[in-house]
């Protein structure tokens, strides 16, 4: 949850949904399966590299998923809300970076 706490408090995202996931995948020559944490983050795209840089930082894998999917529809008046919750004035500039 430090990430999503890191994002929210940073402001480069207006929310953070948590969900458990089962996940298999190939690591290192071997067939993995455990239980994972998705997270969808609700942001802007101009703010994915300063997102990644905090998940890079954060994150405890070697190589933590870290993926941005656009979004070409949506409601006028949610995505207007992601905007002013996450606007670059506003930002909480004590926050660690």
């Amino acid at each position: 949850m430090r990430i999503a706490d890191e994002l929210l408090a940073s402001r480069l995202a207006a929310c953070v949904q948590v969900l458990p996931i089962r996940s298999i995948y190939t690591w290192k020559g071997k067939t993995v399966r455990e239980g994972e944490t998705l997270m969808l983050i609700k942001a802007k795209a101009s703010d994915f590299e300063s997102i990644k840089e905090t998940i890079l930082k954060l994150h405890d894998y070697e190589v933590p998923e870290v993926i941005s999917l656009a979004i070409d529809q949506g409601s006028e008046v949610y995505l207007r809300w992601i905007t002013e919750v996450t606007h670059t004035d506003s930002r909480n500039l004590n926050s660690p970076k």
